[in-house]
């Protein structure tokens, strides 16, 4: 996968991340790989699942992968994080 084919899901509305993923589709890529961690992962889901409504049957949802990642914590002790990685691609 394109590193600008994935979408990062951080801090920002919603919308903007489901404006972004439809661009990135209709500037003629087959897919785009939504990912987040965290606190981030329901907001990761509904932009999935809004893109895939708005864009009338164009797009559906692939292959969705959970993981579990080991991070540095802010006291430097390792630190569990939930991810997850949503494909969507044009049919």
């Amino acid at each position: 996968m394109n590193e600008t084919n994935i979408i990062y899901i951080g801090q920002k509305p919603i919308m903007n991340y489901v404006l972004a993923a439809g661009k990135r589709l209709a500037e003629g890529g087959s897919s785009v790989l939504i990912q987040a961690r965290g606190r981030s992962i329901s907001k990761a889901v509904d932009v999935a699942l809004i893109t895939v409504d708005r864009s009338k049957g164009e797009v559906r949802m692939g292959d969705i992968g959970i993981s579990t990642e080991v991070l540095p914590g802010a006291d430097g002790n390792p630190l569990n994080v939930s991810s997850i990685k949503i494909a969507l691609k044009r049919p």
